[in-house]
């Protein structure tokens, strides 16, 4: 799979990734999505995941697989810091 049918989630508008979201699988046919989120992102993840397969892709599109995890990085003080991460794997039906 191509990175370019991955979707960070992040600070933005919570409907712009359901817009994303259905975009990929409108407009560039994607058969597989897969939506990625860390830390306190990760519930808004699963909204977007949900609406986006209830609401707009009622029918067309449903959860495949959803792998949790954990990743390690450094934060900006030189420490550690361990942090949970998803990814949630959207595709036709």
């Amino acid at each position: 799979m191509t990175s370019d049918n991955s979707i960070f989630i992040g600070p933005k508008p919570f409907m712009n990734y359901v817009t994303a979201v259905v975009m990929q699988f409108t407009m560039k046919n994607a058969d597989e999505i897969v939506i990625k989120a860390r830390g306190k992102f990760i519930s808004r993840a699963v909204d977007v995941a949900e609406v986006a397969t209830k609401r707009f892709l009622e029918g067309q599109a449903g959860v495949k697989g959803i792998v949790t995890g954990s990743e390690e990085f450094q934060n900006k003080e030189g420490k550690l810091v361990r942090v949970s991460a998803i990814e949630i794997t959207l595709g036709r039906k």
